[in-house]
Formats: C-alpha cells, structure tokens, sequence
C-alpha cells in the first residue's frame, strides 16, 4: 500500500524519493528533530525512477575501477588520479551515514542494501596495459587504494574473474582488483531512510501525489501537488523546496522561474542492460568489472560486467547500451518531455550543443537499432565465450544529462552531478549524472551546509553532524589524516556488515 501522509505548510519540501531525497530528509530530521519534512513521489512506490536496482548498475562508485575517472595520461606515462581519490572520499561519507543509520536503528538489514563485491578494472591491448600498470602504481600509492593489486599474468585473472579469460585469444591483457568494491541497492536505502523519515513526529511521505509547479513567495515557496488517484488538487507551502526528482528535476526547475534556472537544459538518454540468470555462469563471477571506453560510445558510456545483488538474488549484469528516448522518467515520463524542455532563454545553447554533437545522436540511433547479435559481440570483449540464450535484454533507467551555457564543446555526456540553488537559499534543484547516488551523501551534505547554514553553526550542530559522518570535517585525502581513515572506514564496513 502506497504511503499516503500529508503534512500541512511544513518547513521543508522534498520532491522525490530517490537516494539524494532520502539522504537529505533524514540528515535534516537528525540535524533538526523539529523540522517539519514533507515528501512527495508521483509514482506509486517509493524510489522506482533512477535508484530503483534495475534502472542502475548499483557500483558503489568509489574510483577504483571505473577507468573514465582517470582518463589523462601524462606525457611522462604518469596517469593523474586525483578524481579518483576525491570521488573515494565523498563514497565514504556516504558509508559512514549509512553505517550511522544502521547502528541507530534507521536501516535495518543492510545485506539488503549493500554488499562487498570486489571491484575490478580490465583491459585488452599493449597500450592499455600499460596504463592500466600506470594508473596502479598512482592509486596504490595513496591509502585509499593501498590495497589494490595489478597483474598481468592470464592465470592470476582467470582466479579473479573467470568468464574474462575463458575462450580469449592471446593478447595482453592486466586487470586491477580491490577486495573492499560494494554492490549497493540504492532503492531500498532510499524507501528505508523514507520509511523512518515517515515514522517521525511532522513528516510525511506521500507516494502517487505529483508536485505540477512552483510560486516564489516572500516566505518562500507556494507548491502545487495533483494527488494522482483521485485527481485532487491542493496546495502547500514551504520555506524550503528541494527538487530531487531525477529527470523530473528540470521541469520542475523551469516553472520555478528561478533566473539560476535560465539557459538550463537537459538531453536524456535510455539505458538498457543484458541480464544473466543462470546459475552455473553466475556462480563463476564475483566481481564489478569496469573496461576500456569503447571507440564509439561517449566518454561516460564504459561498458562493464558486474555481480548485481537485488532481493537476495544474485545475477549478471552487462552494458550499457544507450537508447534514443524524449521522456525524462522511466516510468512516469512522457515523449513530449524533451520538447517541452526547451524554452527561448535555453534554445541558443541546445542549438549549439546539439549541432556539435551530431556523432551522440547517431550512435543512440545505432545503440537503439542494434540487434541481440551487435550487443553479443560487445559482451564478447568481456567474455568471449558467452552464449546468446543465458541473455536477455531488459530496460534500465533515463539518464538526463545537465547542459549549461558554459558546457561549450564538452558534449553532452560527461561527468558530474549539478545542484542548481537560487540566490535566497530557499530551493535547490539537482541535476546530472555519474557518480550521483554513491556521493549523494556528499552533494546534499553541500545543500545543507549552503542552504541550512544555522544547523551546523553550534556546537551541538557540529557534534551531530560529526556523529552521523566522522570525517565530515576532515580532510582524510591527506596522508597525515590516514590513520583516522582507516578506522572511520573499518566501522563503517562492520556496521555495514561488510567486512
């Protein structure tokens, strides 16, 4: 049954019940058991848009293995890995907070949230294992990635991951492997978080209830919600909105009319996975194995073939492969999303970006006309012996990427995540892509400090925030913080049961 409680002019609003939503309500209701949160989701579940575990390859992104994080090889053959270290560090804030809410009684059964996956990096062809040996050597410098282990050697690959040796040809190949990867259902942290946010004294959760536009008020925000069995409309207020809706930010942001919101536009590109479930093959891979970009697909699209933990069950995952798409929700978007999105004040920059992009538009064509065939000879590049009839292709999430006036030639897909707040402090809009959901802790942990400065102005303030994430203050990237790393990070994977 959908959650359904509705509370009146409340202190907060949250739109959404994905990861960043529910990271964010519960870190206020901590910082503030006074505040009164009320939630809204359109869709009649909890969490079924981007953090739903089908609609994500649910990598705890921590810059292991994802070789797009550490594209730049120097002149010197040096790899710079600085991205890498500084997406491990806001990862860890957010294992800390969840561990913090295990231990408080806020998540229970985190197996069924997070599990420990080793997370690999794989590579085919001399160049390529050459960085890779660079990358290794830069990463396991630093404590972070002191335990990460780089071989070239077939048989040392083959114990590791089975499926990516058998039936290869004798080319070089090398790998990277790290013990302490994770698989992470980022749907069910969202709908427990929720689940205790729901159960405190003034908040409410109300699922099937879409929030349709947005006034500015002297106080601060007047907000128009449609509940969606009934047709209903009323009305709410808030003194601060926060639009986590995924794909369903950038509308929203729109009818906001806020001028942070103007030149903003957004391109959405569908996903889509193949998926394994026979067992003989599953029980032979334990592991999230990130590759080498391919030649055509845009810089963020690096394939991977990853364990993927759901419900207790385990699978196999692969991709992914991109689909031509105009709705911006999964489930409850619509083909006229994307051309509703454009408005005067963003049509010069989508003109531009579009017409420098013309390669993105026709490989999404090509992904989305692809046959079961094409998409097997790319899993190939992983395992070479794969069968066409232990795989079948299921559709995953919307992906909206974020494009800005300043993008320029950058292209539309590329990494980040953007959080869109107004001058007053009394709305943020989240917007973007990779690594989201695993620095979600991270990123609203950015809007509190920005929009609820007072929360964390005390010492009582401070000492809460210090308990729910230890190394929120501290710079652990340095060596001299090392030692306290380690042991935050050693609670935290007991907590979480994954050590």
């Amino acid at each position: 049954m959908k959650p359904s409680t509705l509370i009146e002019n409340p202190d907060v609003v949250i739109i959404g019940s994905g990861i960043m939503s529910a990271n964010l309500g519960a870190l206020l209701k901590r910082l503030d058991p006074r505040l009164r949160i009320q939630v809204y989701e359109a869709t009649e579940e909890l969490a079924q848009e981007a953090s739903h575990g089908w609609n994500n390859a649910g990598t705890g992104h921590a810059g292991i293995c994802e070789l797009s994080y550490t594209p730049t090889q120097n002149a010197d053959g040096t790899v710079d890995v600085s991205n890498a270290i500084k997406i491990f560090e806001q990862f860890e804030r957010s294992r800390q907070f969840w561990a913090y809410a295990v231990a408080e009684g806020m998540i229970d059964n985190p197996k069924e949230c997070i599990n420990p996956v080793p997370h690999l990096s794989f590579v085919h062809g001399a160049k390529w294992v050459d960085y890779l040996r660079a990358r290794h050597a830069a990463l396991a410098a630093h404590p972070f990635f002191a335990g990460m282990e780089f071989t070239t050697d077939r048989a040392a690959i083959a114990a590791w991951a089975p499926l990516l040796t058998e039936g290869r040809a004798d080319v070089p190949i090398a790998a990277t492997k790290m013990d302490t990867g994770t698989d992470v259902n980022f749907g069910e942290i969202s709908r427990k978080l929720l689940g205790w946010l729901g159960r405190q004294e003034g908040c409410g959760i109300a699922a099937g209830h879409r929030v349709t536009d947005l006034k500015q008020t002297p106080a601060g925000w007047d907000v128009k919600i449609r509940d969606l069995a009934t047709g209903e409309l009323h009305h709410n207020t808030a003194r601060f909105v926060f639009i986590g809706a995924g794909g369903g930010s950038l509308p929203l942001l729109q009818k906001s009319g806020i001028p942070e919101s103007k030149g903003l536009g957004g391109f959405p590109i569908g996903g889509q996975w193949l998926v394994c479930d026979n067992p003989e093959i599953v029980r032979q891979h334990q592991a999230k194995v990130y590759g080498q970009p391919l030649d055509a697909a845009p810089t963020m699209a690096v394939p991977h073939l990853d364990t993927r933990i759901l419900d207790g069950k385990k699978t196999l995952l692969f991709g992914p492969f991109a689909a031509w798409t105009t709705k911006f929700l999964h489930k409850t978007g619509s083909a006229f999303d994307l051309p509703g999105s454009v408005k005067p004040h963003n049509l010069a920059t989508l003109l531009k970006i579009g017409a420098s992009n013309l390669d993105l538009v026709k490989y999404l064509v090509q992904q989305g006309t692809q046959s079961m065939d094409d998409r097997l000879d790319v899993l190939h590049v992983f395992y070479p012996a794969a069968k066409k009839k232990d795989w079948k292709l299921i559709d995953a999430g919307i992906r909206v990427q974020a494009i800005k006036k300043t993008d320029g030639q950058a292209g539309i897909v590329h990494y980040g995540t953007e959080v869109v707040t107004n001058r007053e402090r009394t709305l943020s809009a989240l917007l973007g892509a990779s690594p989201g959901a695993s620095v979600s802790v991270h990123i609203v942990l950015e809007v509190i400090q920005k929009c609820f400065p007072q929360l964390l102005a005390s010492d009582e303030g401070r000492a809460r925030m210090k308990a729910m994430i230890p190394t929120y203050d501290v710079d652990i990237k340095k060596p001299e913080n090392a030692d306290f790393f380690r042991a935050q990070s050693r609670r935290a994977s007991e907590l979480l049961q994954l050590a």
